[in-house]
């Protein structure tokens, strides 16, 4: 953006210290302005942006490097660090992802995380936090209406993003946003496999769309039941998927005995007559 006012970084206004250009990207990170991965202006563009000399730039970089907030790749820009990852340690990720029962203890987490985040979505969204979850649902839309899963999968994501950040509790949204990073790498269980049940797109989406309008309209409560009986679902959706790749499983497992058994029948003599019997 050209117009700084409109701009993420604003001009250092007192005394232009490193510490005050430190505050203001930090404050940027823990709103969730700035995400892991985001890649910060040149040091050139970066430092007029906040009106601040060079050299202090640079110290700020690095004491938010030192701090682990920021990344830089020598020759290839800096970046925010991935902190939200480090929210759930990767030992107790992979812990978890080794455990089944761990699945619906997450979605029993989420189900009350879910609907905390919708009531105060509902109660302090801005007009902005609104338009964007807008966005979202007709980009959700589009994406179910042409029959596009990923795009949809991508889409369901990002509205639950965008409530915690409507929500406006900076706990809540990183505690959020590291649960979907781990949905997303599908740690708990394929979110491919819950769209497949039938009539579950459509189910979802109807979810979706009742939160969203439970929240524009600022119900509170509504947004809290609409959220948490979305959860309910899912949990139901889960279990439905789990005991039909169990029994697809299964019947695969009879079906290549079935194939590699050249004994598929037994001849049995009954009346004097051979009679052959299906094994």
């Amino acid at each position: 953006m050209t117009d700084k006012d409109e701009g993420l970084f604003a001009q250092i206004s007192h005394s232009r210290t490193a510490s005050e250009v430190i505050q203001q990207i930090e404050l940027l990170i823990l709103d969730g302005v700035l995400r892991d991965g985001d890649r910060l202006p040149g040091e050139r563009d970066l430092a007029q942006d906040l009106d601040v000399s060079r050299p202090i730039l640079r110290e700020a970089l690095k004491e938010l490097e030192a701090r682990g907030l920021l990344v830089a790749h020598h020759g290839g820009g800096t970046f925010v660090a991935d902190i939200i990852g480090q929210v759930f340690s990767r030992p107790i990720t992979e812990l978890i992802s080794r455990h089944a029962r761990a699945t619906r203890d997450y979605l029993e987490y989420r189900r009350e995380l879910e609907g905390l985040t919708a009531e105060l979505a509902a109660k302090r969204a801005t007009d902005t936090d609104r338009a964007l979850l807008s966005r979202i649902i007709e980009d959700m839309k589009e994406a179910h209406e042409s029959g596009n899963p990923e795009n949809e999968l991508s889409a369901d994501v990002e509205f639950h993003n965008a409530i915690g950040e409507a929500a406006h509790n900076i706990i809540l949204l990183h505690t959020m946003r590291a649960c979907y990073r781990l949905l997303s790498q599908g740690i708990f269980f394929n979110r491919k496999a819950v769209f497949a049940l039938a009539n579950a797109r459509e189910r979802l989406l109807e979810q979706h769309l009742a939160i969203h309008a439970a929240i524009l309209s600022g119900d509170g409560d509504g947004a809290k039941r609409a959220a948490q009986a979305h959860i309910d679902f899912v949990m139901q959706a889960v279990d439905d998927a789990a005991r039909a790749d169990e029994w697809g499983r299964v019947a695969k497992l009879r079906l290549i005995r079935r194939d590699n058994n050249p004994q598929n029948a037994r001849t049995a003599r009954i009346g004097g007559q051979d009679k052959t019997e299906t094994s």
